[in-house]
């Protein structure tokens, strides 16, 4: 069994509606970014709000609500992001899906690639293209419901 067969275990035992839906890996996996930070186009950073340091946040931490949904839409914000009503696609336009948790708070950010492509990168694992953000959706190990969607002007 090759690394790319065990890697697409590890993503098809979490994610089994990909299998379905069909997704390709489209990078090795690494620990050096996020896929809140890839979303944003960000190969550099993990993107976290944390007190303690040694993570990366785009905008100065408040404390009260960083990692709540509208913590993370003003990090997107800041990234030239406006809240949109829906992930279909708009010529002109990038767009992301950010997930919520059972809690209600933010567990992950696909960012569109084009009509019908998602590009998300899975926690420490690679980053792959799917064609369907439910792919994702659902209860623990999967990322919850798409709550969000947010847009800006391609660059």
């Amino acid at each position: 069994m090759g690394i790319d067969d065990v890697s697409k275990q590890k993503i098809e035992a979490c994610f089994p509606q990909l299998k379905r839906g069909g997704y390709k890996i489209t990078s090795p996996d690494t620990r050096r970014y996020n896929c809140h930070a890839w979303a944003a186009e960000d190969d550099r950073h993990w993107w976290q709000p944390s007190p303690y340091g040694g993570l990366y946040w785009p905008l100065p931490l408040t404390g009260s609500d960083d990692e709540t949904l509208d913590g993370y839409t003003r990090a997107f914000g800041s990234r030239g992001y406006s809240v949109c009503d829906d992930g279909g696609h708009e010529a002109g336009f990038e767009k992301i899906a950010i997930y919520v948790d059972h809690r209600g708070m933010p567990s992950h950010t696909a960012r569109q690639n084009g009509p019908g492509i998602w590009t998300s990168k899975l926690g420490d694992l690679e980053d792959i293209e799917h064609v369907s953000l439910e792919a994702l959706a659902g209860p623990e190990p999967a990322y919850g419901t798409v709550t969000r969607f947010m847009k800006r002007k391609r660059k």
